[in-house]
């Protein structure tokens, strides 16, 4: 073999193996899957005066988060809220840590500041999230059932909603964030409010009182929409609960008589199926 002939033969197998490895470094990008943002869904800001109970003002904000990521948690989202007055100058600002966003569902948000000369102009941006895989598939991760909720408009302008939050998991739940979305008969999003409720055990509920300021005009308030959820930025509370077990969805005792003989089963030839 001549030493042109050894070289070519060099070559060809660098450009083999180097071929080789991006095919493979091609088929791991593909393996892993792209992580989406988080999408703002909707998102809605009020500015009231602050009457008896505050000087100033009083700046309010309701929005829900949406996750399309399948095997994600959404960790660590801050919302920043800053509003200006008509001559751009800040005039109140806001961080809010968010609660974590689970995988293919949405978060549901609200919030307040104080500001001492009224903004006209009110933003909300986010800082990404921050994203970890979750431990179970999305069936996992049950909603936290609310029950017996009531509604009331207070002579004061404010709008109460009450009613009671379970757990659908074995454990108990430490602390649990509910939100109450108000809307409108178009279902438009017109404001909020949120409370904590702590120590809801298996097979039983937690009372909870909402006492919503965030609506200047109540009578057009046509439907509460309540959702609760774990509190906390990191998802580990979710999970713990989801890694525990959930409790089983029918425990009533049957009180039918079993079968004297097991119908469904197909019986050997020759045997006599007759009942």
């Amino acid at each position: 073999m001549t030493h042109s002939t050894r070289t070519a033969g060099a070559l060809a197998a660098l450009l083999l193996v180097a071929f080789s490895g991006a095919g493979c470094s091609g088929e791991e990008r593909q393996d892993t899957p792209e992580l989406k943002p988080l999408a703002v869904k909707e998102q809605v800001s009020s500015v009231l005066k602050g009457g008896d109970r505050y000087d100033g003002y009083v700046v309010n904000w309701a929005g829900v988060l949406s996750n399309p990521n399948p095997w994600h948690f959404g960790e660590h989202v801050v919302a920043t809220v800053v509003g200006r007055d008509a001559k751009g100058r800040e005039v109140v600002r806001m961080d809010q840590p968010l609660d974590a966003v689970p995988p293919a569902g949405s978060l549901s948000f609200t919030g307040q500041a104080l500001a001492e000369r009224r903004p006209v102009d009110v933003t909300i941006e986010y800082r990404p999230a921050e994203w970890r895989q979750a431990g179970r598939i999305v069936s996992a991760f049950r909603p936290f059932p609310i029950s017996g909720v009531q509604t009331a408009r207070n002579e004061d302008g404010s709008y109460v909603v009450t009613g009671y939050v379970g757990t659908p998991y074995r454990l108990p739940a430490g602390t649990l964030a509910v939100t109450a979305l108000l809307r409108d008969s178009a279902g438009r999003l017109l404001g909020g409010g949120s409370t904590f409720v702590d120590d809801v055990q298996e097979g039983g509920r937690r009372r909870f009182v909402l006492d919503v300021e965030s609506v200047a005009d109540t009578s057009k308030i046509a439907k509460a929409e309540l959702v609760a959820r774990t509190w906390g930025s990191s998802s580990r509370p979710y999970e713990e609960l989801a890694l525990g077990g959930a409790i089983p969805m029918h425990t009533v005792k049957p009180t039918t008589s079993p079968f004297t003989k097991d119908r469904g089963r197909q019986a050997p030839p020759g045997e006599d199926v007759r009942p």
